[in-house]
């Protein structure tokens, strides 16, 4: 059984984009094949909570290796893919920063396999 959610987002459209990919990259330093993310669905006003979507391509650079027949989006871009919307969401909370390193992890858990053709919807939660 999949863990529970960070949040509940059965209130948010999945189908807005409040931040597009020109609004992600004026914040965040990645592009071409690093940039995970597709959108910002979501930030609360408080900016403590955000949600972001990454569309998995056919042409992605990791396709025809990481398993050929059946490829697989690895776990460590997932796990990318989640820091670069921590790392947006903190930078809209200090504008004045300019650059925020991912430095760890803790009880990583996977919902499932990840294919070309796949939206993956990433949940972000800031911490006190």
């Amino acid at each position: 059984m999949a863990p529970p959610l960070l949040f509940d987002i059965s209130d948010i459209d999945l189908d807005h984009v409040q931040y597009d990919v020109a609004q992600i990259e004026q914040r965040n330093p990645h592009r071409g094949v690093m940039r995970m993310l597709d959108g910002v669905n979501y930030v609360s006003s408080d900016l403590m909570l955000s949600v972001a979507y990454k569309l998995v391509r056919n042409d992605e650079f990791w396709v025809a290796g990481h398993i050929p027949m059946r490829p697989l989006l690895p776990g460590v871009l997932l796990i990318e893919s989640a820091a670069q919307l921590a790392s947006f969401t903190t930078l809209l909370k200090y504008p004045d920063v300019k650059f925020i390193g991912f430095v760890g992890l803790d009880a990583v858990k996977f919902r499932g396999q990840v294919e070309p053709g796949h939206r993956v919807t990433i949940l972000a939660k800031a911490v006190e």
